[in-house]
């Protein structure tokens, strides 16, 4: 209960003071945060295809980095058929490693350690790596592949699937 207040000039009771913010100033507040969480949404909706971009650049790294240490083995014994790697076992062509078969790919995908976190895809010769998750129309766009050199002396390709990866 609000208690009144006697002014000693007019003897007359004032009215007791209410706090609180008026209609209009509520509204101007509701359309403001509404013109900032518009302008800042389209930068955090584009924040999953920014991941998959950077997820697929770490991968490709990771292939790159694989494949050199095969090499750096591959070239200790040069008639190695194959050589092991933290315990993985990688098939060698050509001085790198071999993904003609299935289980070459694999082996190599392991050892760069992409094997668990990106779908794998072994067809033509070659290793492709796509993340998990994307939608197949994305997975024709977004994804990394590593091919071993044709020839003794060569190097492989390792390859985006579109320079800027386009994961949205």
């Amino acid at each position: 209960m609000l208690a009144s207040v006697t002014t000693p000039a007019s003897g007359r009771a004032a009215r007791p003071m209410q706090g609180g913010f008026t209609l209009i100033e509520l509204i101007a507040v509701i359309v403001i945060l509404g013109i900032l969480s518009a302008t800042a949404m389209p930068k955090f909706v584009n924040l999953a295809a920014d991941a998959r971009v950077a997820s697929l650049r770490a991968a490709k790294g990771a292939l790159a980095s694989a494949a050199a240490m095969a090499r750096a083995r591959s070239l200790i014994d040069p008639n190695a058929t194959s050589v092991t790697i933290e315990g993985v076992q990688v098939d060698i062509a050509n001085g790198y490693p071999a993904t003609t078969t299935d289980a070459q790919a694999r082996a190599f995908a392991e050892l760069a350690g992409v094997a668990n976190d990106y779908v794998i895809d072994t067809a033509k010769g070659e290793l492709k790596v796509t993340p998990k998750g994307v939608s197949p129309a994305t997975a024709t766009k977004c994804f990394v592949t590593y091919k071993p050199p044709a020839t003794f002396g060569g190097t492989p390709r390792i390859a985006e699937a579109a320079v800027p990866f386009d994961c949205s």
